[in-house]
C-alpha cells in the first residue's frame, strides 16, 4: 500500500505597505523573498523612489491610496498565497519566518504574529519588547510591527481590514479572535527602535497606550489619527 501524499505546502504571499521608504526598501524586500513565494509593495504615493527600487528587488509593485489599510487591502487583492503576511516596511523578519508560518498554517493556525525585539541595545527597549510581547500573548491582540499572519480563507470571511485610518490593526485581531485564537510564534520580528528613541522611551509607552485606551473608549480613529500626527 502507498504511503498517503503529503498535505500540500501552503503558499505565502508577503505585503509591505509603504510610503518614502528609499532608504530601507530594497533590504526589506530581499529579506522578505527569502522566506516567501512573493512578495508585494504597495506604494502610497511616496516622493522618493520606494517603488522602483521594490521593484529592481523582486517585489510586485502596486499603488494604492495612503493609509495602512488601504494599502494592505490593495496589497492582499492582488496576492496569490494560501496565507497572508504584513509587514511594516522598517521591520525585518527572523530567519526561518517563512517555514514558521507554513507550519503554524499546515497544522490548523487561521491567524497569528510573531514575538518582536526592538533594534537598541538599550536595556529600557528589550523590556519594552518583552511586555509588547506578554500583552499581545495575554490580550490576543497583535500589532503591525508583530508581522500578522492570516489564512486566506478567513481573511476573504472577514472582508480584510476595515477602511479607518488608525487602529485597523487592533479591530481586524478582535474580529479576528472572535474566529480562532491567535498562534503566538516565538521567533522575533526586529523592529526599528527610532519611534522611541526619537520621542523617549516612557513617553512614547505613555502615548502608545492612551492611544489604545481611548480606541477601548470609543474615540473614533479618524480623531485619534489627527490628534497622533498632529503632534509628531
Amino acid at each position: 500500500m502507498s504511503e498517503p501524499a503529503a498535505p500540500p505546502v501552503p503558499r505565502l504571499s508577503i505585503v509591505v505597505p509603504a510610503l518614502d521608504e528609499a532608504t530601507s526598501i530594497s533590504d526589506t524586500v530581499r529579506d522578505a523573498l527569502v522566506q516567501a513565494d512573493e512578495v508585494i509593495v504597495v506604494d502610497g504615493g511616496s516622493r522618493d523612489a520606494t517603488g522602483a527600487l521594490a521593484a529592481a528587488a523582486g517585489a510586485v509593485v502596486v499603488q494604492a491610496p495612503r493609509g495602512r489599510a488601504s494599502q494592505m487591502n490593495a496589497g492582499a487583492a492582488v496576492a496569490q498565497g494560501d496565507a497572508l503576511l504584513f509587514l511594516h516596511a522598517d521591520c525585518r523578519l527572523p530567519a526561518g519566518a517563512g517555514d514558521a508560518v507554513r507550519a503554524a498554517v499546515g497544522a490548523g493556525a487561521r491567524w497569528g504574529r510573531f514575538d518582536v525585539r526592538l533594534d537598541s541595545p538599550r536595556p529600557s527597549l528589550a523590556v519594552v519588547g518583552a511586555m509588547m510581547n506578554l500583552r499581545s500573548r495575554l490580550s490576543g491582540i497583535a500589532t503591525g510591527d508583530q508581522a500578522l499572519f492570516i489564512d486566506r480563507a478567513l481573511w476573504e470571511a472577514l472582508g480584510g481590514y476595515a477602511p479607518i485610518p488608525l487602529m485597523e490593526d487592533v479591530e481586524l485581531c478582535t474580529r479576528l479572535r472572535r474566529v480562532a485564537r491567535c498562534a503566538c510564534l516565538r521567533e522575533r520580528v526586529t523592529v526599528s527602535a527610532r519611534r522611541w528613541e526619537t520621542r523617549g522611551v516612557v513617553r512614547t509607552v505613555v502615548e502608545m497606550w492612551a492611544w489604545r485606551a481611548a480606541y477601548a473608549l470609543g474615540v473614533s480613529p479618524a480623531l485619534l489619527h489627527r490628534l497622533y500626527y498632529g503632534r509628531r
